[in-house]
């Protein structure tokens, strides 16, 4: 199969979406420019901060890419080429860019308030508060493991080095690109030229003065920074770092897609390998492996917590909300691509023992075939090197920008959990306290062992999903409008992480009678996935009745 076609037939498809299937959502569900977003209402310049778009589509673009949309396409490329990539395209037009619009929406229509709050609201408040306590746990898990990534990133080697350097000189970079944007007004499109200049000059310090220093060093160093940036004012330092680091990702994938063009690879991958492969079901294990990219629990949260927090008109909702995730489609099309043009079976291991590696992991496979092309079309080995090295900088910066996200995302939901009726004030309400118990609880997971429940995270992120269309179907026919869009979306994905995490129980529970498994690990892994199906039950038998009420409410009106 040809890469070019395969990458071609994406970008078509994915325009078309936009301008049909995502327009359509935005009339249906009445987004309207003429409507004063929170970030005005209730501007407070710490979390509340009108953004300009482009601005805020970086941030946004930034914090639910992460390694996600490279590592789910090249782990389940075992599959074969044909049913990633149907997903991807299917999940991300129909599934994830929904769920990704539709929660920035319903949020801006609660005040900017997160999925939680809009849960309490539509649904009731036990399910909120069910809800709330999964996802934060959810958000720990990301935070102690992005954390290691990031860590690992900066740790090891000279280009390591390199990495933290320009992930260190970024910092004041990006507070200096907001301070000159929001307080001295400097034109949007001269800050952005001198900042993207800036950003090459600190990949190519990084490059020449790498600093190595020990694991345990960055970890410290990780945690102290999210804690400070997560009750930073958003202008300072997490809108514009996104914008900026946006432009990272930007120039990978649009270096990708040359590279694609120039070389033009052939798909290894078979096409199909079958509906179970080394013991890997079809279902559920594709549709929880490839996530960013598809849909992610994760995007929901994201998208009601900081983004409808800042942004400027209601129709940006439609470019920031569907198109982010549009374009997150296309990266992981050019991870399958990346994986297929050096995997004939669709394996990392197969990669592993052509690279001669001991090691190996879908960035070093991603970063390995991107430079690849450019090798092939005859660029000099300094350019393939450079190309590595920035698309490496690249994941661990959009890893970084996750991190910080996460935290102040976990804070968020800890404020809202604590937060007394009225003027009743609770301390572990305090943004400075619920910011410190968040990555506190993600530092200990992180020293801890996070790798013990990690195997769990794909179903749990996942199972976000499903309140977050839950709610927005709820809000929606309480407003009558038509909301049948949602509800295939929310069945799949309800079926999908049930089954698997039904299937990682029986696993488990064989592997520990069978004496090959151990108690803190797959047994650890049995006693959470219990509360978790509960809870998951709980909530939808909750929200389903409500939802069948509103519906028969509104079938008498008509």
């Amino acid at each position: 199969m040809s890469a070019i076609v395969l990458i071609l037939l994406a970008l078509a498809i994915f325009v078309v979406a936009y301008l049909t299937y995502g327009k359509y959502l935005a009339k249906t569900w009445g987004v309207d420019p003429a409507n004063t977003t929170p970030a005005h209402e209730l501007e407070d310049g710490v979390d509340y901060c009108p953004a300009k778009t482009p601005v805020l589509m970086g941030h946004h673009f930034s914090s639910i890419a992460g390694a996600g949309p490279i590592n789910g396409p090249i782990q389940a490329a075992f599959f074969g080429w044909i049913p990633v990539f149907l997903w991807i395209v299917i999940g991300g037009i129909f599934f994830g860019a929904v769920q990704d619009f539709g929660s920035v929406f319903v949020s801006i229509r609660h005040k900017g308030k997160s999925l939680g709050e809009v849960i309490e609201e539509n649904i009731g408040h036990k399910c909120k508060v069910l809800f709330t306590v999964f996802a934060w746990l959810v958000l720990i898990l990301v935070v102690a493991a992005f954390a290691d990534i990031v860590a690992n990133s900066f740790t090891g080697n000279a280009a390591n080095g390199s990495v933290a350097t320009a992930s260190l000189l970024f910092i004041p970079l990006a507070i200096a690109f907001g301070f000159f944007v929001y307080r001295k007004n400097a034109p949007m499109t001269v800050a952005s030229v001198i900042g993207v200049i800036m950003l090459a000059a600190c990949v190519a310090i990084g490059l020449n003065f790498p600093i190595i220093l020990p694991k345990g060093f960055w970890i410290g160093f990780v945690f102290v920074y999210v804690m400070i940036a997560s009750v930073t004012p958003v202008w300072i330092l997490l809108q514009p770092r996104d914008y900026l680091s946006s432009f990272l990702l930007y120039f990978m994938m649009i270096a990708a897609v040359v590279g694609i063009v120039g070389s033009n690879p052939t798909i290894q991958t078979p096409a199909f390998a079958g509906f179970t492969v080394n013991g890997n079901y079809l279902f559920p294990t594709l549709f929880i492996t490839v996530a960013c990219g598809a849909v992610s629990g994760f995007h929901s949260l994201i998208g009601s917590g900081t983004t409808s927090k800042q942004l400027d008109n209601e129709k940006d909702a439609l470019m920031i909300g569907y198109g982010s995730m549009l374009i997150e489609c296309v990266l992981a099309v050019i991870s399958l691509i990346a994986v297929g043009a050096l995997s004939a079976d669709g394996s990392q291991k197969a990669v592993q023992e052509m690279l001669g590696l001991e090691a190996i992991s879908p960035t070093i496979i991603f970063g390995t075939a991107i430079s690849g092309f450019f090798a092939k079309m005859g660029l000099g080995e300094s350019a393939v090197s450079a190309t590595y090295t920035i698309i490496c900088l690249a994941v661990s910066c959009f890893c970084l920008t996750s991190l910080d996200t996460a935290t102040r995302l976990g804070r968020f939901m800890f404020q809202e959990l604590f937060a007394g009726k009225g003027e009743k004030k609770n301390i572990l309400s305090n943004m400075y306290v619920a910011t410190v118990i968040t990555a506190l609880c993600g530092f200990v997971l992180c020293l801890a062992g996070y790798s013990k429940v990690w195997p769990l995270f794909g179903a749990c992120n996942q199972l976000v999903s499903v309140p977050a269309f839950l709610a927005l179907a709820v809000y929606l026919a309480r407003k009558g409008k038509n909301n049948k869009m949602l509800y295939f979306p929310m069945i799949f994905m309800l079926c999908a992480t049930l089954s698997s995490l039904v299937l990682s129980f029986k696993n488990n529970i064989m592997k520990l009678v069978a004496g090959e498994g151990k108690v803190f690990v797959e047994g650890l892994q049995c006693v959470i996935i219990v509360p978790i199906v509960v809870l998951a039950v709980i909530l939808v038998i909750e929200g389903g009745k409500v939802l069948i009420q509103v519906e028969k409410e509104r079938k008498a009106k008509a």
